[in-house]
């Protein structure tokens, strides 16, 4: 019987070829590059661009009306306490005067949102999407 010589160490660990795999994202990198850049020359036919015509003046659309609420959770309009009735009526004669005015609402920042929710549900339901609230 012969002696089986086992040698220790014998087996390396393989290291991968690391070329071939930067070659192949090297070329897709440069691939995305020339097809994110837009050639020079590049010239679209057959497309009616809008004109602007002289002398028409965009509509000026009015201020709007705009509703506080303090600390105390008080409607205010021109800086005077208001009631929910009341305010609704002048924001109501105010829509109508205005037929493309909108309704600002600057609530303090101390106030419980259950408040502001609760007028702004009053005024979305007499101003509909005119009514926005007012942020810093």
């Amino acid at each position: 019987m012969g002696l089986r010589t086992r040698r220790r160490g014998a087996t390396a660990v393989p290291e991968p070829n690391l070329v071939p795999m930067m070659d192949v994202l090297f070329a897709i990198l440069i691939f995305f590059i020339l097809a994110s850049m837009d050639p020079k020359g590049k010239v679209i036919k057959d497309v009616a661009l809008p004109t602007v015509e002289k002398g028409k003046v965009e509509e000026k659309l009015p201020d709007p009306m705009v509703i506080g609420m303090n600390k105390q959770g008080q409607n205010l309009v021109d800086n005077q306490p208001i009631d929910d009735l009341a305010l609704g009526n002048k924001v109501v004669e105010y829509l109508n005067k205005n037929a493309k005015g909108a309704v600002v609402l600057k609530a303090d920042k101390g106030l419980s949102y259950e408040k502001v929710i609760k007028t702004l549900g009053v005024l979305r339901d007499v101003g509909g999407d005119r009514v926005s609230l007012a942020l810093e």
